[in-house]
C-alpha cells in the first residue's frame, strides 16, 4: 500500500468518526429539543413551580440561573483578568509560576461535585453562609476561574510582540501598554471565553445542589433588599437554579407532570447553552473584523 492510498483511508476513518459523533450529539440535541419545545410557553417561562400540582412553571428557577451567573461573572472576571495579565505579561518561567499553572490545570479537570462539596464545606459550614447565591457564586467561581484565566492569558499571548513594542516606543509604561494596547487588542479572545464559561455555569447542577440549594421560595419585586431573603436580588437566600431543577424533578417524583416540566425545562437550558455558545461565536467574528478594518 503506497502512502497516497494509506493517507486516504486515515481520512476517510477520521471522518467517519467524526460524522458517529456528530450524529450522536446531533441525535441527542433533536431529542430534547423536539420532547421539550412543545411544553415551552410565556407561562411556563414566567410562572413559579408547583410540587405536587400540574401546571407549574420555571420562572423563578430561570431568574435564579441567571442572577447566579451574574454573580459568579462579576466575582470571577476580575480575577481571572488580573491572573491572566501577571501570567501572560510580568510572570518569568520559573517553578512558581510551573506550579501555578499546573494548579490551574488540576482544578480545571476537578469534578463538578469535588467543587460542590468543598464549596459546602467551606462556605455554606465554615463562613456560616448557609445554602444561598453567595455560596453558589462562591463554589462556581472556583469551578470557573482555571478556564477563565487560561483563556485569557492565551488570548493576550496570542497578540503579536510588535503591539507591545509599539506601545512602548510612543512611551508608555508597561503597564499602561498593557491597559491600552495589548487588552482591547485581545478583547474578542476574552469576551468569547466569558460568554462560553457562561454557558458552562449556566447548565451546572452537581455544584450547586450542596451549595446554592435545592428549594425555591418566592420572590417579592418589590423588595430590593440584598440581605433579604425573599428579595429578587437576595445574597443569602436559597437559589434552585434550572440545572437543578430539572434534577430535582427526575429524583423526586412528586410533580403529576414532571415529564413534561422536565423536558420543557431541558429544552430551554439546551437552547440556552446553544445561544450562549453560538453567541460567543458571533461576537467574537464582529470584535474581529471591527478591529482588523478600524
Amino acid at each position: 500500500m503506497n502512502a497516497k492510498r494509506a493517507d486516504k483511508i486515515a481520512t476517510g476513518v477520521l471522518y467517519f468518526i467524526s460524522g458517529i459523533i456528530v450524529l450522536i450529539l446531533a441525535s441527542l440535541l433533536a431529542y430534547i429539543l423536539i420532547r421539550g419545545i412543545p411544553h415551552i410557553s410565556w407561562e411556563f417561562l414566567t410562572q413559579p413551580s408547583k410540587a405536587y400540582q400540574a401546571g407549574g412553571g420555571i420562572g423563578i428557577q430561570l431568574f435564579n440561573s441567571f442572577y447566579l451567573l451574574l454573580i459568579t461573572m462579576i466575582i470571577s472576571f476580575p480575577i481571572s483578568l488580573g491572573a491572566g495579565i501577571y501570567l501572560s505579561e510580568y510572570a518569568k518561567k520559573n517553578w512558581l509560576t510551573d506550579v501555578i499553572r499546573t494548579s490551574i490545570e488540576i482544578l480545571s479537570s476537578l469534578p463538578s461535585v469535588v467543587v460542590g462539596l468543598f464549596g459546602f464545606l467551606i462556605f455554606v459550614i465554615q463562613f456560616e453562609y448557609g445554602f444561598s447565591i453567595l455560596s453558589g457564586a462562591l463554589a462556581l467561581t472556583f469551578f470557573n476561574l482555571p478556564l477563565l484565566t487560561r483563556n485569557v492569558e492565551e488570548s493576550l499571548r496570542a497578540v503579536h510582540y510588535t503591539q507591545r513594542e509599539a506601545g512602548l516606543a510612543l512611551g508608555l509604561s508597561r503597564w499602561e501598554t498593557v491597559l491600552r494596547v495589548v487588552v482591547p487588542e485581545a478583547t474578542p479572545g476574552i469576551l468569547t471565553g466569558v460568554i462560553l464559561s457562561s454557558g458552562r455555569i449556566f447548565g451546572e447542577a452537581a455544584a450547586l445542589i450542596y451549595t446554592a440549594g435545592q428549594s425555591a421560595p418566592a420572590l417579592d419585586f418589590t423588595n430590593w433588599n440584598p440581605l433579604s431573603a425573599s428579595s429578587p436580588i437576595g445574597l443569602f437566600r436559597q437559589a434552585e437554579t434550572l440545572a437543578v431543577h430539572i434534577w430535582k424533578i427526575n429524583t423526586e417524583g412528586t410533580m403529576p407532570d414532571g415529564v413534561a416540566v422536565s423536558a420543557g425545562a431541558s429544552a430551554v437550558l439546551i437552547i440556552a447553552v446553544l445561544a450562549f455558545n453560538f453567541g460567543a461565536r458571533a461576537v467574537g467574528k464582529r470584535l474581529y473584523k471591527r478591529m482588523t478594518s478600524a
